[in-house]
């Protein structure tokens, strides 16, 4: 059920947005990305969608705060200190702002996502 203020995070009827890393990001592989964002709240600070990303390693800085929630696959982020957390199907996370480090998609990994700017 959906409705003016009830929104499910699903792709049916959600154009997907393709894009990679910035090339000099990319540590490993061709990752590639795809994006169903559904929902933007209205001062564009606000995000919500599903993301998915094949395989391949890149360097992340986050200045914004983001909930996940794993759907499928396996990734394996790593903080600037070499702490290193592997997420698969059922995880769920924050980044905050400052995080450093990489992103490893090991499995086509697929997630939930909620993002403050």
């Amino acid at each position: 059920m959906a409705g003016a203020f009830f929104v499910t995070l699903a792709t049916d009827g959600i154009a997907p947005e393709h894009d990679a890393p910035d090339p000099e990001k990319v540590v490993s592989g061709d990752p590639r990305f795809t994006t169903w964002n559904v929902e933007e709240s209205a001062d564009g600070k606000l995000f919500a969608g599903i993301w998915e990303a094949t395989p391949g390693k890149w360097r992340i800085a986050y200045e914004e705060w983001e909930y996940c929630r794993i759907l499928s696959g396996v990734s394996i982020i790593v903080d600037e200190t070499g702490n290193e957390n592997t997420v698969r199907a059922g995880d769920s996370f924050l980044l905050r702002p400052g995080f450093i480090g990489t992103w490893e998609v090991v499995e086509t990994t697929r997630k939930e996502y909620v993002i403050r700017l």
